[in-house]
C-alpha cells in the first residue's frame, strides 16, 4: 500500500486512537482531529488545586486485552504504566452490611459460602462457564466487524453457541445458580456496565463476571489518563498527527465518496483534512446527523430514537481537605432498592428518588492524585439518557441526598471539608462529547442490539466511511473500545 494513502481519524477517545495506530502501522498517513486539547476522548483529565481527576472510565478490568493492544505494536503495558491490583476489589454497601470484595478468588468463594452454603461451589461452575464465554467471546466475537452473519459461520462459535448462552439472559442465569439476594445483586453488578437491566441482557456477558472474579480489579499508578497518554505516544511513534482543538463541522462527500473532513479550530480558522477513508470516533449519531447531508445518512430519526440507550450518569468531582480513614478505591452503595432505580433508568424513564450510586477515590490508592493529607472523590449516579432539567439546583439537590448516606457509612463528615466541587450530567455529555441524548455508555448490549444488529462499523451510502467506538462494533467499554479501533482498521485494510 502507497504511504501516500489518507486516513483521518475524527476524535482522539480509545477507539479513534486505536484505529488510528492500527492504520499507521499498515502503511496509512493518519490525521487525527480532536475538538479537545488534549487526547483520551470521555478519557479525559482533570487537575486543579492540586487534585486529579479522571473524568470517565475508573474502572481497569481485562489487563489481557491491554496487553495484547500494545503486544500488537511490539511493545507492553508496562512500557507506559505501571499497574496496581487492588485488595479488596471494591467495597459493596449493602442496606444492613458491607463486604469487602477480595482480590483471591479462594477466599471470594469461601465469603460467599459463609452466606449461602453450597455457593461456592456454583461459583466454580459460574466461572467455569464465564471462562469459556470470555475466551470464545473476547478471542473470537468481539473481532467480528458485524457485516454480515455469515461472521459467525465459525466451526467454534456454532458449536458452543448454547454453552454462549446467549438466549439466555444474566438474572436467570445467576437465578439458577444462587438463591441469596445479595449474592445475586453482587453477580449481576458488572451487566450495569453493560447498559441494560440483567433480565435484558444476554446471560454471554457473564464473562464480565470472569474479568471481574478472575482477571482482577486494577488501578494504573498515575490515573486512568494514563491509558490515553500511553495510546497517544504510541501513535505519534508509528507517525500519527494529531490536531488538538480541531472540531470536525463536516464531511464532505465528493462523487459518493468521502474527500475529506472539514474541521474549524481553536482561532476559528475553518481547516479541510483531505483523505482517502475517513473513520469517526466522534458519537455516531452526531456524524450522522452534523456532519453528513441527509442523502448520505445511514439511518434514519426513528432508527436512533428506536434504540435502547445504556444510561447516562450524574458526575461530581470532589476534593477533600481531610483523609477519610476506611474509605476504599471503589465502593457501591446498593444500600437502597435496585429494583425502582433500574424503572427509572429503562423502563418510564425519570429522575430518580433514591438512587443507587458508586464512589472511587484514587487517593486511597495512589497519593499523587491529591494533596498531602487529601483525598479526591468521584461520585457516579446512573440515570436514563435523555433526560432534561439537570440545573444546578437539581444537582445540588442529589450530590446531598448521597453525601448525607456517604458521611453515614463512612461515619465521617466531608461536607465542611470540601475545597473543590464539579458537577458533570446528560446535559454536559451533549455539549462536550456531542452525545446523543446524553448518553454516557453508548446503546444497551441487549441481545436486538448485538454484533450485526449494533450501527454499522461501514456506512452503508459511502464506501470510504467508517465509524468506531461505542455506538458501533463491539459496544461501550475500554476494552471493547480499543478493539473497535482495530476492527475498523481491519475492515479498511481488507477493502483498501
Amino acid at each position: 500500500m502507497s504511504s501516500q494513502k489518507k486516513a483521518v481519524v475524527i476524535g482522539s477517545g480509545f477507539a479513534g486512537m486505536s484505529a488510528a495506530s492500527f492504520l499507521a502501522r499498515a502503511g496509512w498517513q493518519v490525521t487525527v482531529a480532536e475538538q479537545h486539547t488534549m487526547p483520551g476522548g470521555r478519557a479525559r483529565r482533570m487537575q486543579v488545586e492540586g487534585f486529579s481527576f479522571d473524568m470517565g472510565p475508573s474502572w481497569y478490568w481485562m489487563p489481557d486485552v491491554f496487553e495484547r493492544y500494545f503486544g500488537c505494536f511490539g511493545k507492553k503495558v508496562s512500557d507506559y504504566y505501571h499497574l496496581i491490583r487492588l485488595d479488596p476489589s471494591y467495597r459493596v454497601y449493602w442496606p444492613d452490611d458491607h463486604w469487602d470484595i477480595p482480590a483471591s478468588y479462594e477466599a471470594f468463594g469461601q465469603m460467599l459460602e459463609s452466606v449461602e452454603p453450597g455457593a461456592a461451589r456454583a461459583l466454580d461452575k459460574v466461572m467455569e462457564e464465564a471462562a469459556y464465554k470470555y475466551e470464545v467471546g473476547i478471542n473470537k466475537l468481539v473481532f467480528k466487524p458485524g457485516q454480515s452473519v455469515l461472521e459467525f459461520l465459525d466451526a467454534d462459535l456454532v458449536k458452543g453457541i448454547f454453552r454462549l448462552d446467549v438466549f439466555n439472559s444474566i438474572k436467570k442465569h445467576f437465578g439458577k445458580h444462587f438463591r441469596h439476594p445479595k449474592i445475586r445483586e453482587l453477580m449481576e453488578f458488572p451487566a450495569l456496565f453493560l447498559g441494560a437491566l440483567p433480565e435484558d441482557t444476554p446471560a454471554l456477558y457473564s464473562l464480565m463476571n470472569y474479568a471481574d472474579i478472575k482477571g482482577g480489579t486494577w488501578f494504573p499508578e498515575g490515573g486512568m489518563y494514563k491509558i490515553a497518554e500511553a495510546m497517544h505516544e504510541l501513535a505519534g511513534s508509528l507517525g500519527v498527527q494529531f490536531l488538538f482543538g480541531h472540531a470536525a463541522t463536516g464531511i464532505e462527500v465528493r462523487g459518493g465518496k468521502a474527500a475529506g473532513v472539514h474541521t474549524r479550530n481553536q482561532s476559528g480558522e475553518a481547516v479541510f483534512l483531505e483523505a482517502d477513508v475517513v473513520v469517526s470516533g466522534a458519537d455516531y449519531h452526531f456524524t450522522e446527523t452534523k456532519l453528513l447531508d441527509p442523502q448520505f445518512r445511514s439511518y434514519t430519526s426513528n432508527y436512533w430514537n428506536s434504540r435502547v440507550m445504556a444510561p447516562s450518569c450524574l458526575l461530581y468531582y470532589v476534593g477533600l481537605n481531610k483523609k477519610i480513614p476506611g474509605l476504599k478505591h471503589h465502593a457501591l452503595f446498593f444500600d437502597t432498592a435496585f429494583q425502582p432505580h433500574a424503572r427509572d433508568i429503562y423502563t418510564t424513564p425519570r429522575w430518580p428518588d433514591d438512587p443507587l450510586f458508586y464512589v472511587s477515590a484514587t487517593s486511597v490508592t495512589d497519593p499523587s492524585q491529591a494533596p498531602d493529607n487529601a483525598e479526591n472523590l468521584f461520585f457516579l449516579i446512573p440515570v436514563a439518557s435523555g433526560l432534561q432539567g439537570d440545573d444546578e439546583a437539581l444537582r445540588e439537590r442529589y450530590f446531598n441526598q448521597i453525601v448525607d448516606r456517604f458521611e453515614k457509612r463512612l461515619g465521617t463528615q466531608i461536607r465542611d471539608h470540601i475545597v473543590y466541587y464539579r458537577s458533570f450530567s446528560v446535559s454536559d455529555f451533549v455539549s462536550d462529547y456531542n452525545a446523543f441524548k446524553g448518553n454516557a455508555y453508548g446503546l444497551a448490549n441487549t441481545l436486538l442490539q448485538t454484533a450485526i444488529l449494533k450501527p454499522s462499523a461501514r456506512s452503508r451510502k459511502v464506501p470510504n466511511l467508517f465509524y468506531t467506538g461505542q455506538l458501533t462494533v463491539p459496544g461501550p467499554g475500554v476494552p471493547p473500545s480499543l478493539i473497535s479501533g482495530e476492527v475498523v482498521a481491519s475492515l479498511i485494510n481488507r477493502n483498501f
